[in-house]
């Protein structure tokens, strides 16, 4: 479990480069630069809350735990 949330992340670090590449590039046409970076930070978002309810699904299946801070060591 902990490995696809991982990959998910990156997924999402992915999107949101490429929306930069995007912003940074050129575009041949007008605006077709916008819209790529529009669709690029939409995957982003689409993919941030994937990640958030696949996270809840895997705590509500029991999959996961919250183990939280280890004090005292």
């Amino acid at each position: 479990m902990k490995v696809i949330i991982v990959l998910m992340l990156v997924a999402v670090l992915g999107a949101l480069a490429s929306a930069g590449v995007f912003m940074l590039r050129k575009g041949r046409e007008p605006g077709s630069r916008d819209q790529r970076m529009a669709r690029a930070l939409a995957i982003r978002v689409a993919l941030s809350v994937a990640v958030f309810l696949f996270i809840l699904l895997s705590w509500a299946m029991g999959w996961v735990r919250p183990t939280g801070i280890p004090v005292g060591i």
